[in-house]
């Protein structure tokens, strides 16, 4: 028993590290549109397997921010 609650906190650590991962990324990044910033704020918030949709289809839909 104890060895399941283990794993099941290990999960939600590692998926709480890559969703903040990539919200941080979808906060450096411009997408061309406020709007389309926010739908990927709210895909990347899904539980378990939102940064993984993020880190599939729209890592490479928005530009890095030049910073000057």
């Amino acid at each position: 028993m104890d060895q399941t609650i283990f794993y099941i906190l290990l999960i939600c650590a590692i998926s709480f590290g890559l969703t903040m991962l990539a919200l941080i990324d979808i906060i450096l990044k411009d997408f061309g549109s406020i709007k389309a910033k926010i739908i990927w704020h709210f895909i990347a918030i899904i539980p378990i397997f939102g940064w993984l949709i993020y880190l599939i289809f729209g890592f490479k839909k928005g530009k890095k921010k030049k910073l000057v």
